[in-house]
């Protein structure tokens, strides 16, 4: 007997349609394992490439850090004067901030002759495997050096770095010698390098370290060195005959008055670190912020950290290098009874705004006359200037113009006697 549901449908049309939708029901969830399983394949591929994102177009949060920062540094240049400090010798991933290293080592090598701008630089294959912030040099592919280091400067390119570092000494491996030997000599305490570029360790290797301090002593040597801030302060400019645009990761030199560089790294455990330096007058500070948990944060506690050192300090000057200072030396044996000697070089005082007049004290060691013939430039004297008692620099003072040996008898007979 054919039994009718109240649907209208038979029961054995129920039972066959039951072990149909069964079988149907065991593929889907076959089918949906096998894609949960190629999902999660595809998001533990995404993370591994996360760990070394570009530092541009990246992710703009951290996981690791906390607070607004976990270290940071506001060093005065000249002096090399902290006037902030938080946590600052605790070692920390630098990311790519390393590449701070390579840029010093580069601008040496350029200031003593032994590399060139116009040096061309081979890409080899394995800077053309870097990951992570890259401007996708191929195998075999040459630049010039200045075009490299923009791309490294600028950019923060990985695969420049490592051609960069193969091409100085030979190996990556060679290079990380070099970087930690430079580290040294500079007494970066807190700090170690492990790779030229920066980007997150492999599995059993060890990150590279500095601590805030460290990164303003390594800023502040940096700064001697005109193309290093000519890199530093590009907004953005071409690359490979303008198919590629590099883009400064450093926003503060678009967003900050008188930012002119330096430089910037993320990873994830490292967090956002940035070095900043601006100039204001005749001003420059160095602000650090490592380990924050989002990009605009770090750049944010830098700018502060920077306007309330401008805010609450100054460079008071002494000296201007060609003016005349406020003595006369007399002169024998010439036309010309006396000169007035001139700096030597620009000087200043770094103090809190409001100090200045605070026992700044100039002392002039000058003869109490000088002989003809002077050339022009020559070292007259000196003149010591201290804040406190406490020395703070020597400045040459020099003749400001030839003074010729008299020609009048009566002027030579006189110095005779």
């Amino acid at each position: 007997m054919k039994i009718i549901s109240l649907s209208g449908e038979s029961v054995v049309g129920i039972s066959a349609s039951r072990k149909f939708r069964f079988i149907a029901l065991i593929v889907a969830l076959a089918a949906l394992t096998s894609t949960h399983t190629a999902l999660a394949a595809r998001r533990h591929h995404a993370a591994a490439k996360a760990e070394a994102p570009d530092e541009e177009t990246g992710s703009s949060t951290s996981s690791t850090a906390l607070g607004a920062y976990s270290e940071a540094c506001v060093l005065e240049p000249v002096t090399g004067t902290v006037i902030f400090e938080s946590n600052d010798h605790a070692p920390w991933p630098t990311a790519s901030l390393a590449k701070m290293m390579l840029m010093l080592i580069v601008a040496e090598k350029i200031h003593d002759g032994s590399l060139k701008l116009t040096d061309n630089i081979t890409t080899s294959r394995k800077a053309a495997e870097m990951g992570g912030s890259q401007v996708y040099l191929k195998e075999g592919e040459t630049f010039s050096l200045d075009d490299m280091m923009k791309a490294v400067v600028v950019h923060s390119a990985n695969d420049a770095s490592v051609a960069v570092a193969e091409y100085i000494a030979g190996s990556t491996e060679s290079f990380v010698v070099m970087m930690n030997q430079q580290a040294a000599k500079l007494g970066m305490k807190d700090s170690h390098y492990y790779s030229a570029n920066g980007l997150p360790p492999a599995k059993g290797e060890q990150p590279d370290i500095a601590s805030a301090y460290d990164q303003a002593i390594l800023a502040r040597e940096l700064l001697k060195y005109p193309d290093v801030i000519r890199w530093a302060s590009i907004d953005t400019a071409p690359f490979r005959a303008g198919t590629f645009i590099l883009r400064n990761t450093n926003h503060m030199v678009r967003t900050y008055p008188g930012c002119d560089g330096l430089k910037t790294g993320f990873y994830d455990k490292a967090g956002f670190n940035v070095v900043a330096t601006a100039k204001r007058n005749d001003l420059r500070l160095i602000a650090v912020v490592l380990g924050s948990q989002h990009k605009l944060t770090n750049f944010k506690e830098a700018s502060e950290m920077l306007s309330q050192g401008f805010l609450n300090y100054e460079m008071h000057p002494v000296a201007k290098k060609g003016a005349p200072i406020s003595q006369s030396v007399a002169v024998t044996n010439a036309d010309t009874n006396s000169i007035k000697p001139v700096w030597g070089g620009d000087a200043g005082v770094f103090v809190k705004r409001g100090d200045q007049k605070n026992a700044i004290k100039v002392d002039y060691n000058l003869p109490p006359s000088i002989a003809a013939p002077i050339k022009a430039g020559q070292q007259i004297g000196t003149a010591n200037v201290t804040e406190g008692g406490k020395p703070i620099t020597t400045i040459a003072l020099l003749a400001p113009s030839d003074v010729a040996r008299s020609t009048s008898l009566t002027k030579r007979l006189l110095s005779i006697f």
